[in-house]
């Protein structure tokens, strides 16, 4: 089990440790409600430092990345981010990513923990252009900053004018007294905010200044608990719930980032697939009743017959009621479509909504 540079300070603040992709990680301090809450409302920090980092460097760089990636990253200038896919070659996703234009010829891949090896081993098996390419993953770290005040409660410790970084932008900057860090706006929980990837040996002392900067805004620590409520409640796929090896990202709902405009790996079935629409869809639902989705659960229609599975399901803190996603077959797909969710004996009535479930 690996450790961030942060455990020892998860592990004196209280919190409930749990294996997580490798990692020792905290899922929860207070509660998933109250930590919920607080990125909803206020500004809380998670510490996200077991995710993976790529660089990709040299002239053909970008060719690497677009023959790999499904998104156009020619569109990226310097300072812009871009969420994307790696596809594999029978339909499905080797991970998805996010994509960061550092340098002219510098791009920085952020991906899953858990896929950390596996997506190495992918590029490099795809490289037959040379770019040079380094694992990063172990000597950085990553913090995300989230909620409606973060911007407010953060500035004092950059120079630079935090409510200019919009949506998929980023700068490298001075921030908590260390230089050259990267604030990003790509958050995953829909309430604003930032991430900051710094050094290993720099995280400790820009956790500790986040938190002194944000005192007199109720900042608190959020595990990873609270993390994956405030996803879902944007509809945000998680890899291995909600897309994996065997979900193509046009049935998914991520057609938007598969660029046909150029090659990449397996894009003409995907285009194929696009243009005859998918047989199965990824759907986001709410519960009729009371009850909890949770992943694995039959969908059925009103006959019984099992149609789908949940993906990802939780009780929505700020809906305060079950909502959920999972793949049906098309005809049940559309908004205002009924399923039902079989939890244990009982099947309870769902209605097919649009994401986001939670608007903010």
């Amino acid at each position: 089990m690996k450790n961030t540079a942060l455990t020892s300070t998860h592990i004196a603040l209280g919190a409930k440790m749990v294996p997580f992709a490798g990692y020792n990680m905290p899922v929860q301090y207070e509660g998933v409600t109250i930590e919920h809450q607080t990125v909803r409302a206020a500004v809380g920090v998670f510490d996200v430092s077991h995710m993976g980092e790529f660089l990709i460097e040299g002239p053909n760089a970008l060719a690497l990345i677009q023959k790999v990636s499904s998104n156009d990253a020619s569109k990226l200038t310097v300072g812009k981010a871009q969420y994307s896919c790696l596809p594999n070659e029978t339909g499905g996703i080797v991970d998805d990513m996010i994509i960061y234009r550092v340098k002219e010829e510098t791009y920085l891949l952020v991906v899953n923990a858990s896929n950390i090896e596996k997506d190495w081993k992918w590029i490099e098996s795809h490289n037959d252009v040379n770019a040079e390419m380094r694992d990063i993953s172990e000597g950085y770290s990553l913090l995300a900053i989230q909620g409606p005040k973060a911007v407010e409660a953060m500035q004092s410790l950059t120079s630079h004018d935090l409510s200019q970084i919009k949506f998929y932008n980023f700068i490298v900057g001075d921030f908590a007294g260390i230089e050259h860090v990267i604030i990003s706006a790509t958050g995953y929980t829909g309430s604003g905010g930032f991430e900051i990837y710094c050094k290993n040996s720099e995280v400790k002392q820009v956790w500790d200044k986040v938190f002194e900067a944000g005192a007199a805004y109720g900042i608190k620590p959020i595990g990873l608990a609270a993390r994956d409520t405030l996803r879902l409640e944007m509809g945000y796929c998680l890899y291995g719930n909600d897309i994996d090896d065997t979900t193509s990202p046009i049935e998914a709902g991520l057609g938007w980032i598969c660029k046909f405009n150029k090659p990449f790996i397996n894009s003409e079935a995907l285009e194929d697939e696009k243009r005859h629409t998918s047989k199965r869809r990824l759907v986001g639902f709410e519960l009729d009743e009371r009850g909890i989705p949770r992943q694995g659960y039959d969908i059925v229609d009103s006959h019984g017959e099992i149609i789908g599975r949940v993906t990802s399901g939780t009780m929505s803190p700020s809906l305060e009621k079950g909502i959920g996603m999972g793949y049906v077959p098309s005809v049940f797909a559309d908004p205002g479509s009924k399923i039902f969710i079989q939890i244990r004996k009982k099947r309870i009535p769902a209605t097919i909504v649009k994401f986001p479930f939670y608007k903010g």
